[in-house]
């Protein structure tokens, strides 16, 4: 469908649900990705272990990275979309929220290589032969814990978007306060997940991160089944 701005603001509904699909859709890859594969194959504190895992499976451990590809894939169309729904309420603040969703989405791809290395390092290329197998072995696992960090560090971005979102969905009037609500909380849990992340590792937790999961959710479904109040959203746009 070829992006028109008139008709965007006409009725949006179609774009609401195009960027609600597209929303479900990375919240799926970034659940399968991080339980079915990363978490199936990571053994914390063995790093013996882990690499054995990645080995006999290095397939599946690229499966992972690809539905990651497609995640941030996703974000981009979604976050052009919330930009123009949020606009009408603020477009100071919906132009802020793009930026730091932008920042959130380069760290978060550019993450990807620590996962690649994390293979790269248990192949079998003839420069690799200069190491020993459990220094190959420490790099990889090495590589999956840099890569938590910088998923972390990008979170804090997203910290700030869902922040950002909360505030805007709860003044817009086209969309249900208590999304606004849930998006807020879901700001504070990831802001407050990545510091504890960086400050006191020991106590990060993704039970921490469960809000943001209904939360982003709701707004999901919100989307595809609801989109926006029409009257409200056409009288926000005069």
């Amino acid at each position: 469908m070829k992006f028109n701005l008139t008709n965007f603001e006409r009725s949006p509904q179609n774009y609401a649900r195009i960027a609600g699909v597209l929303y479900l859709i990375i919240i799926l890859m970034g659940i399968g990705a991080e339980a079915f594969v990363r978490n199936k194959l990571f053994v914390s504190g063995d790093a013996h272990a882990t690499a054995n895992n990645i080995m006999h499976a290095d397939f599946l451990w690229k499966i992972g990275i690809t539905a990651d590809i497609i995640m941030h894939i996703c974000d981009l169309p979604v976050m052009i979309i919330l930009y123009y729904l949020l606009k009408p309420v603020s477009k100071k603040l919906a132009l802020l929220n793009l930026s730091f969703n932008l920042v959130q989405t380069a760290v978060l791809v550019a993450n990807k290589l620590n996962l690649f290395a994390a293979l790269f390092f248990l192949g079998d290329a003839e420069y690799l032969k200069s190491f020993s197998p459990d220094q190959l072995h420490t790099l990889s696992y090495l590589s999956i814990k840099l890569h938590d960090f910088g998923f972390g560090i990008g979170l804090i971005f997203f910290g700030f978007v869902c922040l950002i979102e909360g505030y805007l969905i709860f003044k817009s009037g086209y969309f249900p306060k208590t999304i606004g609500v849930l998006m807020t909380f879901a700001g504070i849990c990831y802001l407050f997940n990545s510091f504890v992340l960086i400050l006191a590792p020991q106590l990060s937790s993704i039970a921490w991160l469960m809000p943001c999961l209904i939360a982003e959710l709701t707004l999901s479904l919100w989307l595809i089944f609801k989109g926006v109040n029409l009257p409200v959203w056409k009288q926000k746009c005069i």
